[in-house]
């Protein structure tokens, strides 16, 4: 790897080539950066996106950050096993190696395995599905890499942590995860940014490629300081008898705007999305998901909950689109919003496209608030308000909630105390 050097803030097809220099990839990624960079910069800018970040400037931004300055820190020391004990950590290691397990960063994957990377590389999002895909596409670096061999199950969840750690710096992790015919693998990621004067962008792109009777569980909990644009495009392509979870948690950040989608493309693909969203002061949680039946006999389930305080918004926004000749279809959509205070809201905008009448669908939608007599009857058995608000919300992301691994469902509930503690009192 070429040594370090000191970046230019902005974006161009000079900076562009710089990443790719640095990186040292190979030529064919070096024209799919440079053709995305074209997209990003004849795309517009959505209105919306438009309305609720005024203040992005994409040349006042440092797209690549040399070691020697303050580096975007995109994957740090994986994979790690669940223990302090690195006697544990080298025999997990030596245990995915014998399995034929790949698990490393996106840039030794391009490396390492390149004729892999290009196989799947912009297979399941490409450059042109939106303006920051594009963006990703063309300035990405670090994120994961996982190929799964066929009928290999990975026991213990593979987990990486990404953090932004610079002012001014954009973070553009890029992850794949392969899981071949057959296997099995759980992946946990998770992502924070102290707080800094100026707006911050995060904006990833996660591709999964699902093969057939292959499951995955992808689980984000993403807790970004209240300076951050957080953005991520994440698609599935769930091929015959396959099945992709998606969990997410999404709290902190200025906006934050995520999808996870799955494209059910074989018969009896199974794909399901469980997500938290939290917004609080000054930050807008923009989150949904979408299912594509493209195939007979296929199944989706989304479960979505919502919270909003002290002038926070949430925002759901789902897809499911069952394809002509996708018979036997199943799908459920369930939204909740739980709103604190009348100073909040919470909006929906579900959208259905059905094309084979035998499709068994149903949607569900409530929004409430937390009633005083709730508060008042909690309190009169000796909680305090704190621990009564604690207590409701617990319940309410309960179906979440149980399906996370037991560590992470109680840091889960710890980062949502803290994040209401501030509005009790």
């Amino acid at each position: 790897m070429p040594s370090a050097f000191v970046p230019d803030k902005g974006i161009n097809p000079g900076i562009v080539e710089q990443i790719a220099w640095y990186n040292g990839e190979p030529d064919w990624m070096t024209k799919i950066r440079l053709r995305s960079l074209r997209l990003f910069d004849e795309q517009p800018m959505a209105e919306w996106l438009v309305a609720n970040m005024p203040d992005i400037d994409f040349q006042d931004i440092y797209y690549c950050l040399g070691p020697e300055g303050d580096q975007i820190p995109g994957w740090n020391e994986l994979p790690k096993a669940e223990s302090e004990s690195e006697a544990i950590d080298r025999k997990y290691r030596d245990d995915l190696k014998k399995q034929g397990v790949l698990f490393c960063d996106m840039n030794t994957a391009l490396r390492e395995y390149p004729q892999l990377v290009k196989q799947y590389f912009g297979t399941i999002i490409s450059p042109g599905a939106n303006k920051f895909a594009a963006l990703n596409t063309a300035v990405w670096s670090g994120g994961s890499f996982i190929y799964v061999p066929p009928g290999v199950e990975v026991e213990m969840p593979l987990q990486a942590y990404f953090q932004n750690s610079s002012e001014s710096a954009g973070q553009f992790d890029r992850t794949l995860i392969i899981a071949d015919e057959g296997s099995k693998v759980h992946y946990i990621e998770g992502c924070s940014a102290p707080v800094y004067t100026k707006d911050s962008l995060h904006s990833a792109v996660v591709e999964i490629v699902v093969k057939p009777n292959a499951h995955v569980t992808y689980m984000t909990i993403q807790n970004w300081s209240p300076n951050v644009y957080n953005l991520v495009t994440k698609r599935a392509r769930v091929e015959a008898g396959g099945h992709m979870k998606w969990i997410d948690g999404n709290i902190g950040s200025k906006l934050t705007v995520t999808c996870p989608s799955c494209d059910l493309v074989g018969d009896g693909a199974i794909g399901e999305v469980l997500s938290v969203a939290y917004a609080g002061k000054g930050q807008h949680q923009d989150t949904g998901a979408q299912m594509v039946h493209a195939a007979p006999n296929t199944i989706s389930s989304i479960i979505t909950k919502l919270m909003s305080k002290d002038g926070g918004a949430t925002t759901y926004r789902d897809l499911v689109r069952v394809d002509e000749g996708a018979v036997g279809v199943k799908s459920h959509v369930a939204c909740d919003a739980l709103i604190f205070d009348e100073h909040s809201m919470s909006e929906t905008f579900p959208d259905t496209e059905i094309g084979e009448r035998d499709a068994q669908f149903g949607h569900a939608t409530t929004v409430c608030k937390i009633a005083d007599e709730q508060l008042f009857y909690l309190m009169s058995r000796g909680l305090s308000e704190e621990q009564a608000m604690g207590l409701i919300v617990d319940g309410f992301i309960d179906p979440v909630t149980r399906m996370l691994p037991l560590e992470y469902a109680v840091e889960w509930s710890r980062l949502i105390e803290l994040q209401i503690a501030g509005s009790v009192g």
